[in-house]
């Protein structure tokens, strides 16, 4: 198995920080989710985004949501709609609204009556070229065929799931895959493009608490932005995730919780890339 190591993840090429820059200069993520019954995914993915280095994210979320999550996210802007769950009819405004983003990261918290949604909203993406990380509900919604130049975070039921709706076989999966990068969570992350697979050892069994998919998603997404590097921010994604539940689970123990780990990603991002502040 071709693990990823520490140098693998220091090649992808992150923007230097100049002192002349401004703000948005390092990126934007835009994040579609949210639903009346998962609020704190939305939290945990759009902090981890910017934990990873961009500058902004925004996100777009039913306005009961949106406003739920101003109080628990204060560095989060949103944009709220009026409703409880999206439904196909808000998918043309979000893409035409999306435009102005380096990034959209689609599915977390947005549960399954948005299915509709997520698929139209993804295949005007797509069909735009723009950088999308898809996870949770919103890959139960899609097939392959809906979709390129994207990251997925699936998780194994979600994985067969997805293959399920593209009507493939695990072994035709090279062969559907096009221009896409599937990250595999499980105890061993495996990371899958067309052209390469590499796995990711970084992580503990204490991280099947909820959420911590979402940060693995915001995580991909910010890189994602910064550096339009799909395989390179997914194995950056995966990697530095594990490594930040690895120092949460030795603080804290087997109880670790998803929220803990966002306190600790800067350390986990500066330890693989930089400087090591503890």
């Amino acid at each position: 198995m071709k693990y990823i190591t520490k140098q693998d993840v220091k090649k992808l090429k992150l923007p230097k920080r100049d002192p002349k820059t401004k703000k948005g200069d390092f990126g934007k993520v835009l994040l579609v989710g949210g639903s009346p019954d998962y609020v704190g995914a939305l939290a945990l993915a759009g902090i981890a985004a910017l934990r990873s280095g961009v500058d902004i994210v925004t996100v777009v979320a039913p306005a009961k949501v949106a406003w739920a999550l101003n109080t628990l996210a204060p560095d989060l802007i949103t944009k709220k709609y009026d409703c409880m769950y999206f439904d196909k009819k808000h998918a043309k405004a979000v893409a035409r609204f999306a435009k102005d983003f380096d990034c959209v990261l689609i599915g977390n918290g947005i549960g399954r009556r948005s299915h509709l949604f997520c698929i139209e909203l993804i295949k005007q993406l797509s069909a735009k070229k723009k950088p999308i990380v898809i996870d949770a509900d919103a890959i139960k919604a899609i097939s392959l065929k809906d979709v390129k130049g994207a990251i997925l975070t699936p998780h194994k039921r979600e994985f067969l799931t997805l293959l399920e709706n593209t009507r493939i076989r695990k072994l035709q999966l090279k062969k559907h895959i096009n221009d896409n990068v599937i990250v595999i969570k499980g105890n061993v992350d495996v990371i899958y493009s067309k052209e390469k697979i590499k796995y990711n050892k970084t992580g503990n069994p204490a991280m099947t608490v909820g959420g911590t998919g979402d940060i693995l998603a915001g995580l991909a997404a910010g890189f994602y932005a910064q550096t339009n590097d799909s395989f390179g921010s997914a194995m950056a994604a995966a990697y530095i995730n594990g490594l930040c539940g690895d120092v949460v689970r030795g603080d804290v123990g087997a109880g670790l919780i998803a929220s803990d780990m966002l306190k600790k990603l800067a350390y986990a991002i500066d330890e693989t890339f930089g400087k090591k502040k503890k």
